[in-house]
């Protein structure tokens, strides 16, 4: 009995040095290695901005040789958790997030950091610092801000009454009205005289203009985060009969918000590029796992998009 149980042991811990070793386990020559699945939970589908920047995933990823399963959070917090908590039952390679609240993400970040799978943020990061994110690709965002700013003062005059529609869940916007308030602030003449959110969607920030609009005769500009929300703000206006008086600036240079600043509907958009943060994502992920140094954070600069440029635009009307 005593001799059974020695080798008992014996085996029990040739066993363990096979399951802790660092070499892949051997694959028969007749079985395909699987292929490495990526899962990403992207802030909302219904803004055309995450459509490009999951397509471009997708594309990359498959360039690659990685499967990208691409879901939506629908802008809700608990629904991102639930799709995080799914792919690490699913035991993924690795995970991408454009967190739905850049605070309360923290914890299902930990949840993966404790099941061994790493994550990345794109165009939105956490806040939580205890949780742990590889790599980080954005806009620069505090950038854009300021980009935004500068194209204000220079579409009423250097003075007046300025407002924000904002998104303040999220860390990008965060950046962005950072940026933006820290350039107003140096112009005497203008002042910020609201700051309300919209959710980043078109028909809640129209119903945030409309507030805006009415409660501010004499506005006479907008500052929306996204272009869903410069053209809600446009909407508004509109209705208001009061085109041409309230100039609005957006962020994203969305087709849609391009054709606006065209028609002079809107005076113009820092530009972001989500094919750019999306490609990024997917390399910094490939990079990873070849063992290659990542970088922290990538900041992709942004661009400011005025009438001259929509006059110069083939892909427009």
């Amino acid at each position: 009995m005593r001799r059974i149980g020695i080798l008992g042991v014996i085996a029990a811990l040739a066993l363990g040095a096979v399951s802790c070793g660092k070499e892949k386990p051997h694959v028969a020559a007749s079985q395909k290695p699987a292929t490495p699945v990526i899962g990403v939970s992207l802030l909302t589908l219904a803004n055309p901005f995450f459509k490009v920047m999951g397509d471009a995933m997708q594309a990359e990823a498959k360039a690659r040789g990685y499967e990208v399963v691409i879901t939506s959070a629908d802008m809700d917090p608990a629904r991102q958790k639930d799709q995080v908590k799914d792919f690490i039952s699913k035991k993924v390679a690795a995970i991408i997030l454009c967190p739905a609240d850049s605070r309360s993400v923290g914890t299902s970040i930990q949840e993966a950091n404790q099941a061994g799978i790493p994550v990345f943020t794109a165009d939105i990061a956490c806040l939580d610092k205890s949780a742990r994110v590889v790599s980080h690709i954005a806009t620069d965002n505090f950038a854009g801000g300021k980009l935004a700013a500068e194209a204000m003062i220079e579409a009423i005059g250097g003075k007046g009454k300025v407002a924000i529609i904002d998104h303040p869940e999220v860390e990008s916007v965060i950046l962005r009205t950072n940026g933006f308030r820290e350039v107003i602030g140096k112009v005497k003449d203008i002042s910020v005289v609201a700051q309300l959110p919209g959710g980043g969607m078109r028909d809640s920030a129209f119903k945030t203009a409309q507030d805006i609009l009415e409660k501010h005769p004499d506005l006479d500009g907008i500052f929306a985060i996204n272009d869903p929300s410069a053209l809600g703000a446009v909407a508004a206006i509109e209705k208001a009969g009061r085109m041409g008086r309230v100039k609005v600036v957006g962020f994203d240079g969305q087709p849609e918000a391009k054709q606006a600043i065209k028609e002079g509907k809107m005076y113009a958009t820092s530009m972001q590029y989500p094919d750019k943060i999306g490609k990024l994502s997917i390399e910094s992920v490939a990079k990873y796992f070849a063992g290659e140094q990542v970088p922290s954070e990538t900041l992709i600069p942004t661009g400011l998009y005025k009438k001259a440029d929509a006059e110069q635009d083939p892909s427009l009307k």
